[in-house]
């Protein structure tokens, strides 16, 4: 190999490191829903806010979640605009329409 290309390698390598830098301390939750049965439907990432899972907790668990992992509270979603693909559904609407049969 080549100084040109070893030195065009480890340049490669520093990049796609310094783009895949995953910081696990930060820790993020997007409030879905506070429902009547006491229960806050909520989407918890860590690292990335577009990685993330959807969860249940009741109001006080909640509350003591958020703070246990020093959240970064994110602004709620805006609703999408058009029909949603087959595959691209979340546990909301799941638990409200059901999932359908094909």
């Amino acid at each position: 190999m080549s100084s040109m290309a070893a030195a065009l390698a480890a340049a490669k390598r520093e990049e796609q490191m310094s783009v895949t830098h995953f910081d696990t301390a930060r820790k993020y939750v997007r409030l879905s829903q506070y429902r009547a049965d006491g229960l806050v439907e909520f989407e918890f990432a860590v690292g990335e806010p577009e990685l993330y899972v959807e969860l249940v907790l009741p109001r006080p668990a909640f509350a003591d979640f958020c703070l246990a992992h020093q959240v970064i509270l994110l602004e709620p979603k805006e609703p999408e605009a058009g029909p949603v693909p087959d595959w691209d559904w979340r546990m909301q609407q799941a638990s409200r329409e059901g999932l359908r049969k094909r």
